[in-house]
């Protein structure tokens, strides 16, 4: 017999999910067959499977112990050497600044030193993340970046933490704001609505004004400043979705310098022989915490900015001027 009991970063979570986090190797049908024949017992009683863990709580796991290690593989952390900067951080959450070109998580087995592995790592160098003591529960990133978009990214360093911080993203309740450079000038600020669908086998996005032809997306802009035939913006995301203000840019003839899917060849090439940029010029800039209560309201009216890059500063510097 196997006693657990919950710690806080265990709890609000059902049961039947932290089993299948706790024997990570077991199937969905394994546990719920192990649950019928009351193998597994919640505080002393029947566990029915969709119970919400507390701290405290015990589950009483009646298997052999060959059963179980056959079903549980060993968390470990890999060294990854960190390439991202610090914006913020508490005993809940870590706000890091991703530089470009690098995966947020890995996209095939064989990915490694990915920005979630970074941070693992450094939360695991810190002993704020202890594999062996941790049965279910391992630190995530609550939003992510396209590989070669760079700035903001959100880790939980506590269940609570990710938990709070995936609603408050869920309710629009954290204000995000990119700074991008697109061809054209742009006088005006405006907003985009359109309807959004992903090709899954190309990675690349369509965008169509007919109602129902996709996800609804949003996207608002404003200009910073423009010459030369070009506009720095400020976007403020309302909707998050896949390549989202690059295909918006795309769709309203102000495609992002330096895509390589959305944008212009010749402003590419421009970009890449006067400036040596490989990459689009988009930069998850500042968020803005805008929920009072729950776990992070004591985030509340704060602002997290990621300075820019010193390859996209100078580029801004060349176009716009030197900021006194």
């Amino acid at each position: 017999m196997k006693e657990i009991i919950i710690t806080k970063n265990e709890e609000n979570q059902r049961l039947d999910k932290f089993l299948l986090k706790y024997m990570n190797k077991a199937s969905k049908g394994f546990i719920y067959k192990m649950l019928r024949k009351k193998r597994i017992k919640y505080n002393g009683g029947k566990a029915e499977g969709n119970e919400l863990l507390r701290a405290g709580d015990t589950l009483r796991l009646y298997l052999a112990e060959e059963t179980m290690q056959s079903f549980m593989e060993e968390k470990t952390v890999p060294a990854a050497k960190r390439h991202f900067g610090i914006v913020y951080e508490d005993d809940e959450i870590l706000v890091v600044s991703k530089p470009a070109g690098l995966l947020t998580h890995p996209e095939k087995s064989s990915d490694t030193d990915t920005l979630i592995d970074q941070v693992l790592y450094y939360l695991y160098q810190k002993g704020q993340y202890t594999p062996a003591a941790e049965s279910s529960f391992t630190p995530a990133l609550c939003n992510r970046l396209d590989r070669n978009t760079c700035g903001i990214v959100i880790a939980g360093k506590t269940l609570q933490g990710v938990q709070a911080v995936n609603e408050i993203i869920r309710s629009r309740k954290l204000n995000k704001f990119y700074l991008t450079l697109v061809a054209g000038e742009i006088h005006e600020a405006g907003e985009i609505t359109a309807y959004l669908t992903k090709d899954a086998e190309k990675n690349q996005v369509r965008i169509s004004k007919r109602e129902g032809s996709g996800a609804r997306t949003m996207t608002k802009y404003r200009p910073l400043a423009h010459a030369k035939g070009y506009t720095l913006l400020e976007i403020q995301l309302i909707t998050g979705k896949t390549h989202q203000i690059r295909a918006h840019m795309q769709a309203i003839g102000h495609p992002v310098a330096g895509d390589r899917k959305y944008g212009s060849e010749a402003t590419n090439r421009k970009f890449r022989e006067e400036y040596a940029l490989s990459n689009q010029f988009l930069h998850a800039l500042r968020v803005e915490w805008k929920e009072q209560e729950g776990p992070l309201g004591y985030l509340y009216g704060k602002e997290m900015t990621a300075p820019l890059p010193k390859q996209l500063q100078e580029i801004c510097d060349g176009l716009f001027g030197r900021a006194e």
